[in-house]
């Protein structure tokens, strides 16, 4: 079965949105973004959000120190890269801790494939932008006809729409949507509960 993950969430209100929903992931932002959290916020929010949840860390080229410590204090549960970091930058941040993080290494796509990190235990392939992510558009899905890879998230501009059609499509391990859940740039509670349905369905 697809898994789900709502990504963004920056308000108590959000976590008690996800907490009736039961996504399988949710996403804190500590990169350069309109939902950008700092570390203490995080905590609060990670204390109100059930445990059946796993927290993703969203970051952007950051001190591997600061994840490390993030994933010691129990903030979050798995690190999303969006930035520059290789192969070595991911061997660093797993050896950091006795146990290790789990790494998701997110790509951009455009009209080709790009090369990716051997040593992530997940990618997460996105809408090339500036902005590493966040453009609330689709890629050609059609670039992963027949991927081989590790297991991958789907993101950029997943909705009620057309995520069906994503997950027949490419069967992803996991489905990503922030902005196509939202009304006004806040987490509505209705298209987060129908997208959660909808892939549950698929």
């Amino acid at each position: 079965m697809t898994r789900v993950k709502i990504c963004g969430l920056s308000r108590e209100e959000d976590i008690d949105i996800v907490n009736i929903a039961l996504p399988d992931y949710i996403g804190f932002v500590f990169a350069e973004s309109s939902r950008r959290i700092d570390e203490n916020k995080a905590a609060i929010l990670k204390k109100r959000l059930n445990p059946q949840i796993k927290a993703v860390g969203i970051f952007v080229n950051q001190d591997i120190e600061m994840i490390a410590g993030m994933f010691d204090r129990g903030i979050i549960d798995l690190a999303q890269l969006h930035g520059d970091e290789d192969e070595d930058y991911i061997a660093r941040l797993k050896k950091s801790q006795e146990m290790p993080i789990p790494v998701i290494k997110a790509i951009g796509v455009e009209d080709i494939l790009p090369d990716y990190p051997a040593n992530a235990d997940y990618l997460l392939f996105d809408t090339l932008s500036e902005k590493r992510g966040g453009t609330g558009k689709p890629f050609n899905w059609h670039l992963l006809d027949g991927f081989s890879g590790p297991p991958f998230f789907l993101a950029g501009g997943l909705n009620v729409q057309n995520v069906s059609e994503a997950i027949k499509t490419l069967k992803p391990f996991c489905v990503d949507a922030s902005s196509g859940v939202e009304t006004d740039g806040i987490k509505d509670a209705g298209k987060v509960h129908e997208f959660i349905s909808i892939v549950r369905q698929n």
